[in-house]
């Protein structure tokens, strides 16, 4: 299972600090969130950039086989 945390916007969109999720890859598990604003979750998505166990990455179909943590870091300061 991976952890993943959503950041400021990502986490208002979501409506949540953080779902576990046995996706094999970071889209699938992106695409199953049931976010509050869908809408938005969905623009999001394109802007963000993930940390995967560390690593950044902006591709989204990065391989989440072994991994434990997915932060999803939205762009900040109008960024």
């Amino acid at each position: 299972m991976t952890t993943i945390r959503f950041f400021a916007a990502a986490r208002a969109a979501v409506g949540t600090d953080e779902i576990t999720s046995d996706a094999s890859t970071l889209a699938e598990a992106l695409g199953s969130v049931a976010a509050v604003d869908a809408e938005r979750w969905a623009s999001l998505q394109e802007r963000c950039s993930y940390l995967v166990d560390g690593v950044t990455t902006r591709d989204r179909s990065t391989s989440l086989a072994g991994v434990g943590l997915v932060d999803v870091m939205p762009p900040f300061a109008g960024g």
